[in-house]
């Protein structure tokens, strides 16, 4: 058992922004306090310990302190390995503090959903799991390192042409509602709703990489809509999961905000089916763009 004296203690600065990103990691030791996230429990085993350290490398205003200082790099555990995906880490301010993926492809290289913020050594880092051909923008509010990241691995960036006013030079512009497979087992189905260009991407009728349409909601026990954060148009959100939910299949849903989960391929159908059901029962209401500060 780990034991903190005050001055070594983890804690959250007042600079957290209530992104959730922290709560998602270490669940057990971090919870909503006052409108923010608040460590409520020092850890007590090695592994408690680890999942705080997680946290701290995620956290994309590096809230999370060990003590008076940050973490220290030694114990980045990122890329973290979930199945055939890796978590990223290092959110960035610049891309809402969204959570971005790797995915790994039968061939041995990897395509990036959503970027993490932008540093060199990052950029160093994450190909050391494989060469990474492609980056996958869901959205215009995670695409601003997506260019930098591309040429950095000499990869291809892909956007919808709805949000393309956010990577104008994207060497992939996806376009209107079909779904395309855009690389081996990785198929684009754009989705507007949460923006005009929103698009999931599925990978092999196992992954889905949500960006900000849909989630697990902790709350709800169940796939959740951001009904104050859809920016563009809830009756279009309806209508495109209408149209997507009979289409995927998916056993890992991959969220840009919100949970994770691993659910069977069955039961998420189920639930996509009602998801779409639910949304369409929403009217539009007035979204208040300054609701929300990142």
């Amino acid at each position: 058992m780990n034991e903190h004296s005050a001055d070594a203690a983890w804690r959250v600065d007042r600079r957290c922004t209530h992104c959730d990103v922290a709560r998602q990691l270490a669940p057990e030791l971090v919870a909503e306090v006052a409108g923010r996230s608040s460590v409520v429990r020092q850890p007590q085993t090695d592994a408690e310990e680890k999942t705080l350290y997680a946290a701290a490398f995620a956290c994309h205003t590096r809230s999370i302190r060990h003590g008076a200082r940050g973490p220290h790099p030694a114990f980045d555990p990122f890329p973290l390995r979930l199945a055939d995906v890796h978590l990223c880490g290092h959110n960035s301010p610049h891309n809402a503090g969204a959570n971005s993926y790797l995915l790994r492809r039968p061939a041995g290289n990897l395509v990036m959903i959503d970027t993490p913020r932008w540093s060199s050594a990052l950029a160093t880092k994450y190909p050391a799991l494989g060469p990474i051909t492609d980056v996958l923008l869901t959205h215009r509010d995670h695409a601003e390192h997506g260019r930098q990241y591309a040429d950095r691995f000499g990869a291809r960036l892909w956007i919808h042409e709805g949000d393309l006013a956010a990577a104008p030079d994207a060497d992939g512009i996806l376009r209107g509602t079909e779904p395309i497979e855009i690389a081996d087992g990785v198929t684009a189905h754009p989705l507007p709703g949460h923006t005009e260009g929103s698009t999931l991407y599925l990978a092999d009728e196992t992954y889905c990489f949500s960006g900000d349409s849909f989630y697990w909601s902790r709350t709800d026990g169940d796939i959740a809509v951001a009904e104050s954060v859809t920016w563009y148009s809830i009756t279009e959100l309806a209508a495109s999961l209408t149209r997507t939910a009979p289409r995927v299949r998916f056993a890992w849903l991959l969220p840009g905000h919100g949970d994770r989960k691993q659910l069977p391929a069955e039961e998420f159908a189920r639930r996509m089916h009602d998801l779409a059901t639910r949304t369409g029962e929403l009217s539009p209401r007035p979204v208040d763009f300054t609701a929300l500060r990142w």
